[in-house]
């Protein structure tokens, strides 16, 4: 059962309550430089990206923003450490939510200025905590970054905000460990019922980053913790998108896009099925409707499966069965196997399934 919590908005997306979990990227580009940024964002939204974080460097970057929001149609996040004034001017700027660290931000007077802002704009904070940048105390308090560390960090800066009679907040423990994320939010999910932003920060690579995400992410969210999700990797953010809409399709919490169910092939498999599962998968890239494919190497698993899906084909020798809505349509020479998969996968795309 999904966890209570309350909701925020962000632009036009709602982030908890009984809102469906949303999916985040961050820029890569450099944000003073609108055009690419817009550009990058673009490719992002067209990949499924429903809200993108930009770093704020400095002034230019904080001025550039209001550019850059009258560009996109999804919702804008000014990612801001340290100086309290760029803060200030992102939210001039006209952004949809601050992610901030009170910590850095510096004196209590300057985080007051922050929230006051936001608050006469009706703008949600996001407090995101990470195991390395605690305070000294902390560290020192639990002897290292772990799990209660960064509960109290983040309940304690959610304090400050609170003083100010402002609870428009969204709230982030990561770390790089993966147990000690998703330990990190189990104890934050006992202590409030503000909306979590969940990921495993600094993953690392595409293929390894996005194994440690989906353990960390999808765990907590088979638990039903967490209202809004960023993977992060090592690579373009476009990839960041598609490992998120993968989680959350496997967990039956979203569903966009293909779902592809194929056989990791054994002595059986009959037809070159690797290959063309893989160029299916590619093909498939930009169809947004949830249509189950599968592709099947042999008459073991294969037929029964295939039946399951919308369209799909179970392998024999040098041929194969093309399956519909779990009908029987046709046998197919090894050689045709993948022009006519694509052909009907295109041809139901358009479809209403």
């Amino acid at each position: 059962m999904r966890r209570k919590t309350r909701q925020v908005r962000v632009g036009p997306v709602l982030v908890g309550g009984d809102a469906s979990v949303s999916v985040q990227s961050m820029t890569n580009t450099d944000t003073r430089d609108v055009k690419k940024t817009v550009e990058q964002i673009e490719m992002l939204q067209e990949s499924g990206c429903e809200i993108i974080r930009v770093a704020v460097l400095d002034m230019q970057a904080a001025e550039a923003l209001r550019e850059i929001k009258q560009r996109i149609k999804i919702p804008l996040v000014a990612d801001i450490h340290f100086n309290h004034q760029l803060a200030l001017q992102a939210l001039k700027s006209g952004v949809d939510a601050l992610r901030i660290n009170p910590g850095n931000i510096g004196e209590k007077s300057k985080v007051q200025a922050v929230v006051q802002a936001a608050k006469e704009r009706k703008i949600p904070l996001r407090i995101g905590v990470n195991a390395g940048s605690l305070e000294k105390p902390l560290l020192a308090k639990y002897g290292g970054a772990n799990a209660q560390a960064l509960v109290e960090s983040a309940l304690g800066h959610v304090a400050l905000l609170e003083i100010e009679d402002f609870t428009d907040i969204v709230i982030s423990v990561k770390a790089s460990n993966v147990l000690t994320t998703i330990q990190a939010y189990h104890l934050l999910a006992e202590k409030t019922d503000y909306p979590l932003h969940l990921g495993v920060t600094e993953a690392g690579t595409v293929f390894s980053g996005s194994i440690k995400s989906a353990i960390g992410i999808g765990a907590l969210l088979a638990e039903g913790i967490g209202d809004t999700i960023r993977v992060s990797l090592t690579g373009s953010p476009a990839e960041e998108i598609k490992v998120a809409y993968q989680i959350l399709k496997a967990l039956d919490l979203r569903k966009r896009g293909p779902e592809i169910i194929s056989c990791p092939t054994c002595g059986r498999c009959q037809v070159e099925l690797i290959p063309l599962a893989e160029e299916i998968e590619k093909r498939c890239q930009k169809i947004t409707l949830p249509l189950k494919i599968a592709i099947m190497g042999c008459v073991v698993n294969g037929p029964g499966e295939a039946r399951e899906a919308d369209i799909g084909i179970a392998g024999g020798k040098g041929e194969g069965l093309l399956f519909k809505k779990g009908e029987i349509i046709k046998k197919i020479p090894q050689e045709q196997l993948l022009d006519v998969l694509w052909k009907e996968i295109e041809k139901m795309s358009k479809e209403e399934i």
